[in-house]
């Protein structure tokens, strides 16, 4: 990711709407929502205000969609959110781990990898 890219993701995260959208479309892991699902999760939101919003996290980069039968369902773009994580990590240590160690530990312990179910 690039600074422009970075500087146009972060102005699309810089609306509380907008921000509370990427949150609740990571959680909602790669299947992704509905849009009229995730305007009803923000208190709601009129189909155009939503439509604006999607549109906006879209354009950044933040955001994919895709149409499923009458409805359009996005879902969070898991490369760009960790491209621009990497921009704002990728010089933070200069030789000094202890610095970054903190947010990769932030990271790590959300981030397990599912335990395997054992077959009999």
């Amino acid at each position: 990711m690039d600074e422009k890219q970075a500087l146009n993701a972060f102005a699309a995260l810089s609306q509380e709407t907008r921000l509370r959208v990427v949150k609740l479309l990571v959680i909602a892991g790669p299947e992704g929502m509905a849009a009229g699902a995730i305007g009803e999760a923000m208190d709601g939101a009129s189909s155009s205000r939503m439509s604006f919003h999607l549109s906006h996290l879209e354009q950044a980069g933040l955001i994919e969609s895709r149409r499923e039968g009458r409805s359009i369902v996005y879902s969070a773009a898991y490369p760009s959110l960790s491209a621009l994580v990497e921009f704002l990590m990728r010089d933070c240590c200069q030789g000094h781990p202890d610095v970054c160690n903190p947010a990769v530990a932030a990271l790590s312990c959300c981030c397990e990898p599912a335990k395997e179910v054992a077959r009999v």
